[in-house]
């Protein structure tokens, strides 16, 4: 599910696109979001969603681009919560991790330097909103991540 919020009511908005989403998140700063925006909807109308602890909340940053053409940006959520990955899925099938890693495909594959701009691949990963967790959901994040912590002094 992918969600916006409101830059004057502040309600949550549901999206109903992946891509849509990806083009709200990609201009957000230099044209934010309005429930005005959806065509029969204001401020006035009840929140889509409830910001609330019935699902867990990752907020993404602005301004992410789009996923160039032909690929797909993936987000995964670890299981103990303690971050999230990203991954595009290239023309080729494979999953690009890193930058290096389209960099290597753009250098195997020269006639999609002009289509796939390096540039154009943000792996920045979007915040888990821990406190919208389950109670033992958050424990366990919290006890793999002092179990992390305790074997990185050693």
């Amino acid at each position: 599910m992918y969600a916006v919020q409101c830059c004057e009511c502040h309600k949550w908005r549901t999206v109903p696109t992946k891509d849509e989403f990806e083009t709200i998140r990609e201009n957000f700063t230099k044209d934010p979001w309005f429930c005005s925006k959806r065509h029969g909807c204001s401020c006035g109308d009840p929140a889509d969603i409830e910001y609330d602890s019935s699902r867990i909340w990752v907020v993404d940053k602005p301004n992410i681009p789009k996923p160039p053409p032909q690929t797909e940006r993936l987000v995964i959520m670890r299981r103990d919560l303690a971050n999230m990955d990203i991954h595009y899925v290239l023309p080729d099938g494979k999953r690009a991790k890193r930058t290096k890693d389209v960099q290597e495909f753009l250098d195997k594959n020269p006639e999609y330097k002009d289509s796939l701009p390096v540039e154009s691949f943000s792996f920045t990963a979007p915040k888990i909103v821990l406190e919208t967790a389950s109670n033992e959901l958050a424990w366990t994040t919290k006890k793999q991540n002092k179990k992390n912590a305790s074997r990185s002094k050693n």
